[in-house]
């Protein structure tokens, strides 16, 4: 198969795995760590309206989901890449970023989430991911 449509198969599957990941643990997260009462957690108006509600207990979930979807995006990305392993993984990474800024933007977390969700979730789960998934620097 050719290097480069391997690659964007590589990234696709990757992105889309992840975010699977991602959105299976936020499906779990409120029977982990129940919500605050009468917060609606399929809705980003609510979700917006109730953040003040939330304790730091409630970010863990969101956390995890992020980072361990960007990880397992990055893995996957890795292992079906054509060359060029560790820039699939990054570009999966990327896409990961990117969703976590608009959920940034869109949702007014705490400061705190906000700064160590971006700076954690994301570019060192894909780095770690790719290491273990055999990728080269």
């Amino acid at each position: 198969m050719n290097p480069t449509f391997r690659n964007i198969l590589a990234i696709l599957a990757g992105t889309l795995i992840g975010s699977f990941v991602n959105m299976g643990i936020i499906m779990l997260s409120s029977s982990v760590v129940p919500l605050p009462e009468g917060i609606d957690p399929t809705s980003v108006e609510s979700l917006k309206d109730n953040m003040h509600l939330f304790e730091p207990k409630h970010y863990i979930m969101p956390f995890l989901a992020h980072a361990l979807g960007t990880l397992v995006g990055a893995f996957i990305a890795v292992k079906l890449a054509g060359n060029n392993k560790m820039r699939a993984a990054l570009i999966v990474g990327a896409l990961f970023l990117i969703g976590g800024i608009i959920n940034v933007i869109s949702l007014s977390a705490p400061m705190w989430f906000n700064v160590t969700d971006i700076a954690l979730a994301y570019l060192p789960m894909v780095w770690l991911g790719g290491k273990w998934a055999g990728a080269k620097s």
